[in-house]
Parts: structure tokens; C-alpha cells; sequence
């Protein structure tokens, strides 16, 4: 059964950069055809899908968030750390890590971590 943890900072500066790491266990990323990716929700709003990274180390990111958005990997830690650069206060969200292992869907997600930009 594959688990995901996030982990990072709870509270982050305006214009700062924001890197959140999502542990993996149970199963390694560079399965084939397995998919990792970052998902935030802000207060009162829907979930935001906000890039991925497949088994063997593409990525793809949300048109809105590509170019302040990167996803890495870290495969001897089976680790996918995201980083978010040039954060305002419309980026507090709770933040997913989430895998698709059994097709295109995320079907296992982390817990969630709470991550507030304010001054």
C-alpha cells in the first residue's frame, strides 16, 4: 500500500519560496507508470492541481503556476519535493501529495499540510 507524507513550513513570507518535500512508502517512483503529484487547496475554494512527475522524471505543471512551480524527485530518498517560488498570500492552502498508481486518477493521497504566506 503505497503512503505519502508532506512535510515543510508551516508559515512562509511574501515573495519567499516555499519547498515542500512528500515522502513516499510502500512503493518506489520510478515504478513504471506511476504519477506523483502536488494538489492545494485554498480556504473556502476547490482543489488546484498543480504539477506532476511521472516514473521516469517528466513533469507537466498547471499553465497558471508553470513558470513559479518545480517538481523534483529524489529517488535514493523516494522523495518529490515541490518548490513555489515568488509566494503572495493567495498561495495559503492545505498542500497534497497525491500518487495514481492504478490508472490516470489520484488514488492515494498524503494527509495534507497547512502552509499560511503572511508577513
Amino acid at each position: 500500500q503505497v503512503q505519502l507524507q508532506e512535510s515543510g513550513p508551516g508559515l512562509v513570507k511574501p515573495s519567499q519560496t516555499l519547498s515542500l518535500t512528500c515522502t513516499v512508502s510502500g512503493g518506489s517512483i520510478t515504478t513504471s507508470y506511476y504519477a506523483w503529484g502536488w494538489i492545494r487547496q485554498p480556504p473556502g475554494k476547490g482543489l488546484e492541481w498543480m504539477g506532476v512527475i511521472v516514473y521516469d522524471g517528466t513533469t507537466d505543471y498547471s499553465p497558471s503556476l508553470k513558470n513559479r512551480t518545480s517538481i523534483s524527485r529524489d529517488t535514493s530518498k523516494n522523495q518529490f519535493p515541490l518548490q513555489l517560488g515568488y509566494l503572495t498570500p493567495e498561495d495559503t492552502a492545505v498542500y497534497y501529495c497525491a500518487a495514481a498508481v492504478s490508472g490516470l486518477e489520484f488514488d492515494h493521497w498524503g494527509q495534507g499540510t497547512q502552509v499560511t504566506v503572511s508577513s
